[in-house]
């Protein structure tokens, strides 16, 4: 095994450890950072390998990284928490409390479509650059403005970006403050999570690698036949695709996803630099009912949207936020039923499975080719409720 890999691994969680290193030994991974907790005891905290392939910087334990869509689930967070707290009616009509979005026939949507892929805006209907997109709220009013592509509640597609500013919008306007801001002040204050990054961080974030093909959204389903593989294949590179549309526009423009205009921005669909014991810890809080009460985390992981994805082509399972496992979040058989969390481009994961216990991050800097299926996360995850 490569002696690269440093860190804390309780001997029960060996698996985990051996997994991990055989991922850097194939020449599957660059650097990255695994964390594992069952309750509040942190059983796994990993790291290795290299977070600058220019500069041959090392991964620290402090190293953070890129975590694409993972950010999702903790923007949907903080909206979960308002409506907890009452600002907002989950199942109201989304005009009570922004007004302008009713036109084009949007009217009829709610706050839970907009949380789990249903209210059908999962692209822009122009090109946006990543200048634009660092202004939320013109991006929130323009999207109030365009018509759907489907009429809300009737369908659901991954909405890869749109999706930061639709929920973010619910932050925005019933806490006065960006979802960023909320999420530190809230419940990410003790956590290498960031929404927004400053400057520091930027610095020493490790720098992502691009593998054959990475998006900003959801990772393609695991090992399907080769006729699904090339259809994917397909619609990823067809720009008129509703993939395409919604996975690369907004475009990070001069460097891609290392972009500092992205990462100061912190885009709410896929902004989110952090640690993996940060976003492991965040699940573990989660879980543990000390961001939500238990019963606003049961029903927002209670099944919103299932079935073929019109984004995806795949089937995929949303809650208010939280993906459910489906061919998008594959699970091992002992959390197909518990395990909610968030996938990223490139292979990142954030898990929590509230009846095992578990909560589980990884973060790679070598982006996979989710077209064929990247298996890390699911390798580590498995290892992990092994374990148990």
């Amino acid at each position: 095994m490569s002696s690269t890999v440093q860190g804390h691994c309780d001997p029960a969680f060996a698996g985990v450890r051996e997994v991990f290193e055989r991922h850097f030994a194939e020449g599957r991974e660059l650097g990255a950072a695994v964390a594992v907790h069952v309750g509040d005891r942190k059983v796994v905290d990993l790291w290795g390998g290299v977070a600058d392939r220019r500069t041959g910087r090392a991964w620290l334990p402090d190293t953070p990284c890129f975590a694409f869509s993972c950010t999702k689930a903790v923007t949907a967070t903080a909206a979960l928490l308002l409506a907890e707290r009452g600002a907002y009616e989950m199942d109201g009509p989304v005009t009570a409390w922004w007004p302008e979005f009713g036109a084009g026939g949007k009217d009829g949507a709610t706050a839970a479509h907009l949380l789990s892929h249903q209210v059908g805006l999962p692209a822009f209907a122009r090109p946006v650059s990543a200048e634009e997109a660092a202004d939320a709220t013109a991006r929130a009013a323009e999207l109030a403005t365009q018509k759907p592509e489907w009429t809300p509640g009737d369908a659901h597609g991954y909405h890869a970006l749109t999706y930061g500013w639709l929920a973010g919008e619910i932050v925005r306007r019933l806490s006065g403050r960006t979802v960023g801001a909320f999420v530190k002040d809230e419940f990410a204050r003790g956590l290498d999570l960031w929404i927004g990054s400053p400057g520091d961080v930027i610095e020493r974030a490790a720098k992502l690698t691009a593998g054959r093909r990475t998006g900003a959204g959801a990772d393609a389903p695991r090992a399907p036949g080769h006729d699904l593989l090339k259809r994917l294949a397909d619609a990823y590179t067809d720009p008129q695709s509703m993939m395409n549309r919604s996975m690369n526009n907004p475009h990070p423009g001069k460097g891609g996803y290392n972009n500092p205009v992205v990462l100061r921005a912190g885009w709410p669909a896929a902004g989110m630099i952090t640690t993996a014991p940060a976003l492991a810890g965040f699940y573990r809080d989660l879980v543990a009912g000390r961001i939500l009460r238990p019963d606003t985390l049961r029903d927002a992981l209670r099944p919103r949207a299932g079935g073929p994805d019109r984004t995806l082509l795949v089937d995929s399972a949303f809650g208010l936020g939280f993906m459910r496992p489906s061919q998008t979040f594959f699970t091992p058989k002992q959390g197909r039923e518990s395990a909610f969390g968030h996938t990223g481009a490139g292979g990142s994961i954030g898990l929590g499975d509230p009846e095992a216990g578990l909560t589980l991050a990884y973060l790679p800097n070598l982006m996979g080719d989710q077209a064929s299926g990247d298996l890390r996360a699911f390798r580590l995850t498995q290892a992990a409720y092994a374990s148990l």
